[in-house]
């Protein structure tokens, strides 16, 4: 256009997050010409390095009012990279952290100078461990003041989040000025988003952490009662839980499970003292009367065959050193914690479980220890004790924040259970692994429940007898198991294409509706939002950043764009880019396993997704195949296809109920010798 003095303008979205035009000087990274789609609005406005300078000098200005309008819209402005990369060079931070240090601004000032450090800090073009111990500690004490802003506390819980991670001084630092007892005090406010920031910092001090200081931690948190603070002011808080509060407290169970990996893996020693004393007391619990008055009639002979005799009754396999049984790690001390603990804290049940036994013929005797030692195992397999924390797992039990001591309490209650299931099923030594099978099943049917507390985890768990689970698993291979002949066979072939067809239907539909992604970095769970959605026509696929609580953006809101006809490939797992990327080493398990991208255009860009559940995934990547004109390959699309089919066949098959259907055809008759009984019809005609 010819415009003088052309290097103050540049072009920008007019939608979205309203980012600069860039074509040149490199790096690369920052060059997005070539992503301008068709149909896009752009508004001519003064380029980033003339807008850095004007808000550089404007939030140094002495008037109130242009400094407050310079830090918002540095604060708009600062997602930009192109932007942040020039107001970072005009040394800008120092300004902003000038602001701070000096303490003047507070309120709407202070929340719009955290913010923009907030989203300059994001672009990674300068180290956390550049802050000044001044700034730190003016961050700290907005964190430690009661008479401060709530939007000023949330920011300055993100940036201490933030820091955490990045070096060890830096969490040592963190960690001596922001007291636990504070971060328990953010728990109990009505403010949501003041507790999601106040948890994500206890979070993120928590994974920081070492294994011995992560255990003082939570010991504290403990003594503190951070269980009931969770259970009633989060948990049972009126407004509904988030997915980020759900995943930290996803993170904050499982990290406290976690403690009881070093027991878990740690195999009995038999010259340990302590350890072969609390072996002892699970003996002397169960037969205190007996070992008393043996103890002074008998011989040291005699009463090591006492001993031995007592520790075949409790369930050990090798009565003469039962310390050989618990020399298995996996689940190692933590079985004889467990059993310690139920003997202890409910003794009438525990001698009602060994006498009870001890008194049976041997062959349906139920073994205490050596169930114990198998359902500790099974506990920690179901529960994940001992591995590393998801990124992006919601899944955590309401119950367990109900409860102290949950492990051993939870054990307590599947150790009896373990006892009713063994005489219902009337088993033998033999069946002790169905037996266990079974009580794994109950555990995992009554967990996915989600049951609040404990007591009802017990009343349900105990409801789902043996005979339950019978007819659930009679049922469900009634659902599975066709019959396989032959003329069913064909008929399944036969409908598979249309059931195939509604699939595909229903995978584009899901993809009309669209999702809600999060964006995840390498260095921590981040807030950031993005939708994706396909048009109705099936032509283009519309995404775009979004808020926070926007569940279903409307499609005229989200300004990227990406024809169908474009769209090239898909990609999955590790051979996705953003899982290619340095942080790779560190990707969890997980992550792979919900990343995929869409390659598309010429120039051969990807869209990059990280799905929030196994689920979407499923339907992500059906739904894109479809519309590269390829095969639905998940998971969920044999399952979706098993179902459908199940239920055409029944109903195909309805009025062959209880027939038998042979594998061939039953042979044709021969021809009659006459067909005289066959009615004519052209003499009706005449």
């Amino acid at each position: 256009w010819s415009l003088p003095n052309a290097e103050r303008y540049a072009l920008q979205y007019v939608d979205g997050r309203q980012t600069y035009i860039t074509d040149s000087p490199p790096p690369l990274s920052l060059q997005n010409r070539r992503e301008i789609k068709n149909g896009s609005i752009l508004r001519l406005t003064t380029s980033p390095d003339q807008e850095a300078e004007r808000l550089y000098n404007g939030i140094q200005s002495n008037n109130s009012d242009v400094k407050t309008d310079s830090l918002k819209k540095l604060a708009s402005l600062s997602q930009d990279i192109t932007f942040a990369q020039e107001f970072i060079n005009r040394n800008g931070l120092k300004q902003i952290f000038h602001i701070v240090e000096e303490g003047s601004a507070t309120g709407e000032m202070l929340a719009h100078t955290l913010k923009a450090f907030m989203e300059l800090m994001e672009h990674d073009f300068v180290s956390w461990e550049t802050l000044s111990a001044a700034f730190i500690k003016k961050i700290v004490s907005y964190v430690n003041m009661n008479a401060v802003d709530a939007s000023v506390q949330q920011l300055s819980l993100s940036i201490l989040e933030n820091m955490v991670p990045t070096s060890r001084l830096l969490f040592e630092l963190v960690k001596k000025e922001v007291t636990l007892d504070r971060l328990l005090t953010h728990l109990q406010v009505t403010n949501a988003q003041l507790q999601l920031k106040a948890t994500a910092l206890l979070i993120a001090l928590l994974l920081a952490a070492t294994d011995a200081e992560r255990r003082d931690m939570m010991d504290y948190l403990r003594e503190n009662n951070i269980r009931q603070f969770i259970h009633k002011n989060i948990i049972h808080s009126s407004e509904p839980l988030g997915d980020e509060m759900a995943h930290y407290l996803y993170v904050l169970q499982s990290v406290s499970l976690n403690l009881c990996e070093r027991r878990m893996r740690t195999s009995m020693d038999p010259y340990s003292q302590e350890q072969r004393e609390l072996l002892q007391s699970l003996r002397q619990t169960a037969f205190e009367s007996e070992s008393e008055v043996s103890a002074g009639n008998f011989s040291t002979e005699r009463r090591r065959s006492l001993c031995a005799k007592e520790f075949r009754k409790l369930g050990f396999t090798n009565n003469s050193n039962p310390a050989e049984d618990l020399r298995r790690a996996p689940p190692g001390l933590l079985a004889l914690d467990s059993m310690v603990y139920f003997s202890r804290h409910a003794p009438s049940a525990y001698s009602r479980f060994v006498l009870e036994n001890s008194s049976r013929e041997d062959k349906h005797e139920c073994p205490f220890a050596r169930s114990s030692i198998q359902l500790t195992l099974i506990l920690c397999e179901i529960l994940h004790v001992g591995e590393p924390c998801s990124e992006t797992a919601q899944a955590f039990y309401p119950m367990f924040f109900g409860q102290d001591h949950f492990f051993e309490e939870l054990f307590c209650i599947c150790i009896q259970l373990v006892n009713k299931t063994w005489k219902e099923m009337r088993a033998t030594q033999e069946d002790f692994d169905k037996v266990l099978q079974v009580v794994r099943e109950q555990i995992t049917r009554t967990l996915s429940l989600k049951p609040t507390s404990l007591e009802l985890f017990k009343t349900r768990v105990n409801a789902l007898n043996y005979s339950e689970i019978l007819k659930l698993r009679q049922t469900e291979r009634l659902h599975q198991e066709e019959t396989l002949a032959v003329p069913v066979l064909e008929l399944r072939e036969r409908l598979k294409p249309k059931l195939l067809e509604l699939i595909r239907q229903q995978r584009l539909l899901h993809l009309c509706e669209g999702t809600l992604f999060r964006k995840i970095s390498s260095r921590r769970r981040q807030d950031k939002l993005w939708y994706c959605r396909l048009s109705p026509n099936h032509k283009v696929l519309h995404y775009g950043d979004v808020e926070e609580g926007v569940h279903s953006p409307p499609i005229e809101t989200l300004p990227e764009k990406i024809p169908v006809a474009d769209m090239k490939m898909l990609l999955v797992g590790k051979e996705c880019p953003h899982t290619k990327e340095k942080s790779s080493g560190k990707q969890n398990k997980d992550v792979l396993e919900l990343a995929f991208s869409l390659v598309y255009d010429v120039e051969e860009y990807c869209l990059n997704f990280i799905a929030p559940t196994r689920y979407e995934f499923c339907l992500w990547t059906d739904g894109l195949n479809v519309l590269l004109g390829k095969e639905m390959t998940s998971e969920r699309t044999q399952t979706d296809l098993d179902v459908l089919l199940s239920m055409e066949l029944k109903l195909c098959l309805l009025d062959l109920e209880n027939i038998s259907i042979p594998d061939t055809p039953p042979p044709v008759p021969k021809p009659p010798s006459n067909l005289n009984f066959c009615y004519d019809f052209s003499h009706a005609e005449q």
